[in-house]
């Protein structure tokens, strides 16, 4: 054989033969070696591998050689392990050429078989043999015992027979010392009742070690048992299965019962009684399980998939060595009854109650637990948050996903060991404190309802080092920078970061991941945005403040309020008189310092001569009795005009300040054009108070007589001031005053 290019060294792994028929459906004799007719013709052969350390594989295709072929082909086949074989037909010498090879795994195909001569198969050397049997035919037993003498792994497909089980062909005594197979596989197993409690006890006696039989079908007749069959079954009851036998598995996977008038009791009672450590009875319709008579050495059940209820091993005092129970997708209800099914396992560490209808009502059921109990998953029931009162002291590993878990009661039992817990796919608004839990490590919460996790959780978690928090309908607002703050801070505490964190409310940010999510640390720090609010609030104040102090704004807001009653009290007393008449043509505003000058000058000139000017003056025509206040707003109303006498001895009176305001709110209440200012003496700016601002406006804006030093000009200053407030007063009024 050339070696390929490249390579270093070709090894032959995989040989398929099969059987060639001629056109008038005859079998043709060809082959490598040269076999009988049972295998007719080798029709191909590939290299399956190459040494690893060869760069590039290849698949050489050899074609076959006739009848005439040299037998010594598989003479050089040194490095062969996995043969494939088809087979119509299996006789005594068909191995012969064979024998030699150390194979690791004969693959044995038999469709349309007619015959097999006992003692054949025991001339292959393999380690691993796998018969798949025609799937509608009757069985041949000799192949299941042939095989068990001839690999140590075995695994038959297609066991059906149809024959009374009085037929079986019960192996002798010496079978049972020449059996090398260890681990037995049954694949697609369709037989009556009888032949599989027979092959069971050939089993159970043998040096099988690992047994598992795949879709099983008890089978049977449909009438009563009959005497025979009866007697036989207590037979089989009274075997003593628990004594000898080297087994250590049985694995049982979709088993179908199909025989009816049978106490399955008789199962149940062989199962139980079994003297070996790892049983498995997945998916098949069981609805019980008997209590074994003796102490037990089992170790690992598993009766997943079957019709349980909670009376499974109630007051079971047997199991001492049972490590692992595995009791998934059954029917049990009651947490607390599972949890004394338990109490009296010494040695149970994992248990399987996933896919049930379990529930705990905490008010009335109690819980007993036993003390080895190490790992519990309870996923996928009904359970709510009264679970946590019905916990393993002991637990160190807890499944509680899928569930109707709305919270982590506080208060509750401490679970000191407990190191994993998953609370994944349940009613969760936020994430549990762990004060309960002082040795979590890992905390999965996913698919929950959170939508912003307490800062409690990161303050009292502080040892979790795994926490799984994604797929939560999560809402980005302030509260959630301490969520994001701890996958930064720890480096990769949350598993599935950022994919599975994303923002769900509110609609603006929906789609977000929680990476991307970012606010400023004053819109979110309620202490820094109350002292910022305060200093801003105080500084406002404080600028208010200075602007009143400064433009007397208090002052003002008083003078307002006696305005507002003065108007008030002089419209309900007077409403008649709150038409506006006019009865002078000018109201007088000055200081008492400068009264000389209002008395002995302006007076004089204005209310004598031709044209006289009547004036009101607070000392001839304030009413008595009245406020201050209020006699000056009336004589500011019935003036036609207010002359102001301005001088430093003005600016200093508080009255002239209250007579300034009210004909300023005149002018502009009524839009006149009523004030006429007199600049008796210069007026420094400085000397002007701060609430004086009106009258600084109107000194800037308004044009004012200035009192003349000069007696050449008086006479124009009296003729200016009387054309200012040259006015024809009601005639009514003028006849009154005659």
């Amino acid at each position: 054989m050339k070696r390929a290019k490249g390579s270093l060294r070709v090894t032959l792994q995989t040989v398929f033969w099969n059987t060639v028929y001629t056109d008038n459906g005859q079998q043709i004799e060809m082959g490598i070696p040269q076999l009988n007719s049972t295998f007719t013709k080798v029709h191909s052969y590939w290299l399956d591998s190459i040494s690893r350390n060869v760069e590039q594989k290849t698949k050489p295709c050899f074609s076959t050689s006739v009848k005439n072929q040299e037998n010594s082909e598989f003479g050089t086949m040194f490095h062969l392990e996995y043969l494939g074989l088809s087979a119509t037909m299996i006789q005594r010498s068909d191995f012969r050429y064979i024998t030699h090879l150390q194979l690791h795994t004969v693959f044995l195909t038999l469709q349309d078989f007619s015959r097999y001569d006992p003692q054949s198969l025991t001339a292959l050397n393999t380690r691993s043999l796998h018969i798949v049997f025609a799937a509608n035919q009757n069985f041949s037993f000799f192949l299941l015992f042939d095989g068990m003498s001839t690999s140590e792994n075995l695994k038959i497909s297609n066991i059906r027979y149809t024959l009374s089980y009085k037929d079986f062909p019960s192996p002798s005594l010496e079978f049972l010392k020449k059996i090398k197979t260890t681990a037995l596989t049954f694949d697609n197993v369709d037989l009556q009742w009888g032949i599989i409690f027979q092959i069971f006890l050939l089993i159970w006696y043998s040096p099988v070690e690992y047994w598992t039989v795949k879709n099983l079908t008890f089978r049977g007749s449909v009438g009563k048992l009959t005497e025979y069959e009866y007697l036989f079954l207590l037979s089989f009851q009274e075997q003593p299965v628990h004594w000898g036998g080297s087994m250590k598995a049985l694995t049982v996977e979709h088993a179908r019962n199909k025989v009816y008038y049978f106490d399955q009791a008789i199962l149940y009672r062989q199962f139980s009684e079994m003297n070996i450590e790892n049983l498995t009875i997945y998916d098949a319709y069981m609805p019980h399980m008997l209590c074994p008579n003796r102490t037990s050495s089992f170790q690992y059940l598993n009766f997943s998939h079957n019709a349980l209820t909670d009376e499974l091993f109630q007051n079971c005092v047997t199991l001492t060595d049972l490590k692992s129970l595995i009791l998934q997708r059954n029917k049990f209800k009651s947490l607390s009854k599972v949890s004394f099914m338990t109490s009296h396992m010494k040695s149970l560490k994992y248990l399987d109650m996933s896919s049930n209808l379990l529930q705990h009502d905490g008010a009335e059921e109690h819980c007993q637990w036993a003390d080895s109990l190490a790992d519990l998953d309870l996923s996928f029931n009904q359970l709510t948050e009264s679970v946590f009162e019905c916990l393993p002291v002991n637990i160190k590993i807890l499944d509680l996903q899928n569930n109707q878990i709305a919270s982590v009661p506080k208060g509750i039992a401490e679970l000191k060991s407990l190191r994993e817990l998953n609370l994944a796919s349940n009613r969760l608004t936020d994430l549990p404190g762990c004060s309960a839990f002082p040795a979590l490590a890992a905390l999965n919460i996913e698919a929950n309802s959170i939508l912003t996790p307490s800062a409690d959780f990161l303050q009292s978690c502080q040892r979790v080092g795994e926490l799984q928090a994604g797929r939560n309908p999560f809402k980005c607002s302030c509260e959630l920078r301490a969520f994001i703050r701890l996958e930064k801070q720890s480096g990769g505490k949350l598993s599935g970061w950022p994919e599975a964190y994303v923002c769900q409310y509110p609609e603006d940010l929906r789609g977000t991941q929680l990476k991307d999510f970012h606010l400023s640390e004053l819109s979110c720090n309620t202490t820094l945005l109350l002292v910022a609010a305060l200093l801003l609030t105080l500084v406002l104040v404080a600028v208010v403040a200075f602007l009143c102090v400064y433009f007397d704004a208090l002052w003002y807001v008083r003078m307002i309020w006696q305005w507002t009653q003065t108007k008030r009290r002089a419209w309900h007393s007077y409403p008649k008189e709150q038409e506006n008449i006019l009865q002078f043509h000018a109201f007088i505003s000055y200081s008492e310092r400068d009264s000389l000058w209002v008395k002995n000058e302006l007076i004089p000139n204005l209310e004598k001569g031709e044209g006289c000017v009547q004036l009101c003056q607070h000392e001839r025509n304030f009413v008595p009795g009245k406020s201050i206040v209020e006699n000056i707003i009336n004589c500011i109303e019935k003036s036609y005009k207010s002359i102001f006498v301005l001088s430093p001895n003005f600016v200093q009176s508080e009255w002239c300040h209250y007579e300034l305001y009210f004909a300023h709110h005149k002018l502009f209440s009524e839009n006149s054009n009523s004030l006429i200012l007199i600049l008796l003496e210069p007026i420094p700016p400085y000397v002007i108070p701060a609430r004086y601002h009106k009258l600084k406006a109107l000194m800037a804006k308004r044009t004012y007589l200035e009192w003349p030093k000069e007696r050449s000009k008086h006479a124009l200053f009296w003729a200016n001031l009387r054309a200012a407030i040259s006015i024809n007063l009601p005639m009514s009024f003028e006849a009154n005053e005659e």
